[in-house]
């Protein structure tokens, strides 16, 4: 479980046709089950006031507090009586077509493998405590549980329109990166910042990064970097909303015209956009990002 690399261009030996793999729990080592108490024990510290109520419903649902890596077919057991969802471990990142599967049929994919103690606070692959801890709690609820349905029969039928980089940044700005608006303040929900100890604080802290109320064209339309702090954050009101316009939305007109249309750079702002807050792009400078203006898109 301690690879060099988990990008995989076909399925290992061992593991099922849907690249699915046994969890083989009882083979994590005691330094491995360390790494995710140290990892768990920071996070949860940070979460309350700034993590989603659902999500926090979520982790106590699930009995996340428990120490140790989670075992996949208990965590599955509570998951299933809640919204019909299952977690299954895979070897690492799987081809596009075979996650949007497991998707669609409320089966989440988690890396079989968990980071190293000298790589707490950055692991550019998805491991199992960014996974499990980052994503599986949302999972408990039932309309979140619902949009990642609808989001991985979406992924299908992006395949066939080749808008698979558009569906992506839905993705990346929703269940990776969102914020939600919950009684007057802005919380967390996704994974990579709940997951992340400095992401959790920059993302509702930082003077940085612009604060953007959602709009799925908009979104979807918009550049991304997976190696820093984000320098947009698109903000939903609820999550019925989120559900709601990934059903109604007819994505067949919807890519062909965003797929006419330039790409929107990160940190821009739009015309038309509803600002929450507007960043100063502080972080970007110190980077040596090219940090955008306003912009008529």
């Amino acid at each position: 479980m301690s690879n060099d690399t988990h990008v995989l261009d076909r399925p290992p030996e061992g593991s099922s046709p849907d690249w699915t793999i046994p969890q083989n729990w009882d083979a994590f080592t005691p330094a491995q089950h360390a790494v995710w108490d140290t990892l768990f024990e920071r996070q949860v510290k940070l979460l309350p006031g700034r993590a989603s109520r659902a999500y926090l419903r979520g982790l106590e649902l699930l009995k996340l507090s428990e120490s140790g890596i989670p075992d996949f077919e208990e965590l599955s057991a509570r998951l299933m009586k809640l919204t019909g969802w299952q977690v299954v471990a895979v070897p690492g990142l799987v081809p596009d077509a075979v996650f949007f599967d497991h998707l669609a049929n409320r089966r989440f994919v988690a890396g079989n493998f968990i980071r190293r103690a000298d790589q707490l606070d950055y692991l550019q692959e998805p491991d199992v405590f960014h996974d499990v801890f980052g994503h599986v709690p949302m999972l408990a609820d039932p309309v979140f549980a619902d949009y990642m349905v609808a989001y991985g029969r979406g992924g299908q039928r992006a395949i066939e329109h080749g808008a698979l980089k558009q569906l992506s940044r839905l993705y990346w700005y929703t269940v990776e990166f969102g914020l939600i608006a919950e009684d007057g303040a802005l919380r967390i929900y996704g994974s990579g910042i709940v997951s992340s100890a400095g992401e959790s604080r920059f993302a509702l802290d930082s003077d940085s990064p612009n604060r953007i109320g959602f709009d799925l064209r908009r979104v979807m339309r918009t550049e991304y970097r997976i190696d820093d702090f984000q320098q947009n954050y698109f903000v939903i009101p609820d999550f019925d909303k989120l559900l709601r316009v990934t059903v109604e939305s007819d994505f067949a007109p919807l890519y062909r015209d965003i797929l006419a249309q330039p790409d929107i750079p990160i940190a821009a702002i739009v015309a038309g956009d509803e600002v929450i807050t507007r960043g100063t792009q502080r972080h970007a400078r110190e980077r040596g990002w090219q940090a955008a203006a306003t912009i008529d898109a």
